[in-house]
């Protein structure tokens, strides 16, 4: 009888935490190591309803340790610094881990190289990030407010326009709801005349509209310069702005450099369809730290990271039997642009793109789906 495998998992957003329980769903013997600094899930979707008020940081952290419990998962308290030996042993500020199989889900790196991009609030860098947008918000008696992002040149699916959008539309629908948004200028910007282009041409056609429709003003086309206290700058202009909200291009984690694992040219784990690091042995990539074969628009959301997962799980433990890795996952996109109280649904897979009209459905479809997924945590 083979014994048991040794596995370490890095990581714990939704890649990690999904390749946990599909390895246990499929080997019930395996031991499962997860490199961590804490054992909590912060649901970053949630984010969005922060400056609202309409979710808290207590309602977004769930504690894992319940969850590693039911897996088996031993949890080592510790950031990754490096691999050697293939992959085989992770090393990390608590000492050395050996294992027999490695899934890296370490999740991206925002790119910070703008100058003066410190005067920007990044709001997907996590909760304290919304919490700041709220608190800016509530001491603001008026002003321009600026929302946008943009993407990794080398890495198209590099980006994470969606939380923008629900941002800015959050944000107009907060200031009306409150009375105060004939006070406001709210700007969108980005360097793509097409912003959202990956969600498809029907969905930029209508979050275009929607700006429109509710007295957004737009600056697209242009490359962004730098960001000033009050000022925003880009080759084609400048505009004041008294709260920036930017969402850069992600990149690969610090600590990839120090290892000798192949990157794409955007500085992601180059991996295979099989979601295999290319050029190692038993060692997968899943969520945002890969670099994927597929479609420019390929997402980059747990939705994906959870497919990916599944198949790595599946190619790891078959890999380890001697067996051919085999398992792919499907490309699709599913995403509700949220604004408080309703929300668009958006749709896209490689036979079909699909937007329905906002909706109050819509908006409580994602909170349900949010108590649902959350409850495989607790």
């Amino acid at each position: 009888m083979q014994p048991a495998a040794h596995i370490t998992v890095i990581g714990a957003g939704f890649g990690a935490l999904s390749t946990v329980r599909e390895i246990r769903q499929r080997d019930p013997d395996a031991h499962i190591t997860l490199v961590a600094p804490l054992a909590e899930l912060h649901y970053l979707p949630g984010i969005i309803w922060i400056p609202s008020g309409l979710r808290t940081r207590e309602q977004l952290v769930v504690p894992l340790s319940n969850f590693f419990s039911r897996m088996k998962v031993n949890h080592i308290a510790a950031e990754v610094t490096g691999l050697r030996d293939g992959g085989r042993v992770v090393l990390t500020t608590a000492g050395e881990l050996r294992n027999d199989a490695l899934v890296i889900a370490s999740g991206g790196r925002f790119i910070k190289k703008l100058p003066g991009i410190e005067h920007a609030i990044t709001p997907c860098e996590g909760i304290a990030a919304a919490e700041r947008i709220r608190d800016r918000l509530r001491t603001m008696t008026g002003g321009t407010i600026a929302v946008g992002f943009a993407g990794n040149p080398n890495e198209p699916s590099a980006v994470r326009g969606g939380p923008m959008f629900e941002f800015l539309f959050g944000i107009d629908e907060q200031l009306r709801r409150e009375g105060r948004r004939n006070k406001f200028n709210i700007v969108f910007f980005n360097p793509s005349t097409e912003p959202g282009s990956r969600l498809g041409p029907k969905a930029v056609q209508h979050l275009l509209a929607e700006m429109t429709r509710r007295g957004i003003s737009t600056r697209l086309g242009h490359k962004l310069v730098r960001f000033e206290p009050d000022r925003l700058v880009t080759e084609g202009g400048s505009f004041p702005a008294d709260l920036i909200l930017f969402m850069p291009g992600m990149t690969g984690n610090a600590w990839f450099d120090q290892t000798p694992l192949a990157r794409s040219n955007g500085g992601l784990l180059q991996a295979d369809a099989q979601c295999r690091v290319q050029g190692t042995q038993h060692v997968y990539v899943v969520g945002d730290s890969g670099s994927f074969p597929g479609p420019d628009w390929m997402p980059k959301q747990a939705h994906m990271a959870d497919l990916q997962a599944a198949a790595a799980a599946d190619n790891l433990l078959k890999g380890l039997r001697g067996e051919t890795p085999t398992a792919t996952f499907k490309v699709e996109l599913i995403c509700i642009i949220d604004a408080i109280d309703h929300g668009t649904l958006v749709f896209r897979n490689t036979r079909r793109q699909i937007i329905l009209p906002s909706s109050r459905l819509f908006h409580w479809a994602k909170r349900f789906f949010e108590g649902v997924y959350l409850r495989k945590y607790r």
